[in-house]
């Protein structure tokens, strides 16, 4: 036995608010690594749901990387969540149709519809309860999201982030170990590799860590 299979739903048998949330998702803009699960308090499908303003027609997606764990009721505001705000009028009159859809027609006007492109969760994240994630921002390795932390811009990797908007709290590692881990990268392991080292995984030896084969 190497772990969990990553192609279970649920993983927990008798636990069935907690699902590998890849076996979970419909939408092909929405792209999450094996392992990752999400727990959600009443119904783990609530977490689409959760995914808001995400219009296929602008193609940007959502990515989410291996071995992550995100708490019940995670939010993801896509980029059909935006409005420009340069012009006088921050009121999406195109959408409405009646004529006013002529407006894109003109490409400057198409142009100005911001998108701030891909939402990308790295490996090893912790998302809190109710944690906020904006458009476009890039979650690096191992990060952790406080509960209810708004996070409207990239996140370092293995930060700590808090508050509204999400602040760095503290880093979990040192510089010199952070690059370690990076270069490390345990998360793309095969299962019976991280089988066999889980108590080094479940430690804080990096040197130990590295030497493992």
């Amino acid at each position: 036995m190497h772990g969990p299979d990553p192609a279970t739903l649920y993983p927990l048998p008798h636990h069935r608010k907690l699902v590998f949330l890849k076996n979970l998702v419909t939408r092909p803009n929405i792209i999450v690594g094996d392992y990752t699960y999400y727990d959600d308090l009443e119904d783990p499908a609530n977490f689409e749901r959760n995914v808001l303003y995400h219009f296929d027609f602008l193609g940007d997606r959502l990515i989410i990387g291996r071995f992550c764990a995100l708490a019940s009721g995670v939010k993801f505001i896509m980029n059909g969540g935006n409005h420009e705000t340069t012009p006088v009028s921050t009121f999406p009159f195109a959408i409405f149709g009646g004529g006013w859809e002529t407006l894109m027609d003109d490409q400057s006007v198409q142009e100005k519809y911001p998108s701030k492109g891909d939402t990308v969760v790295g490996h090893d994240v912790w998302i809190g309860y109710e944690a906020t994630i904006m458009p476009g921002v890039h979650i690096g390795n191992g990060a952790v999201l406080a509960a209810k932390a708004v996070v409207t811009r990239d996140v370092p990797a293995y930060a700590i982030v808090a508050g509204n908007p999400a602040q760095v709290v503290r880093y979990r590692f040192d510089e010199a170990a952070i690059a370690r881990l990076q270069a490390l990268a345990w998360w793309h392991w095969p299962a019976d590799k991280i089988t066999r080292h889980l108590a080094l995984l479940n430690a804080a030896d990096l040197d130990a860590l590295e030497a493992a084969e």
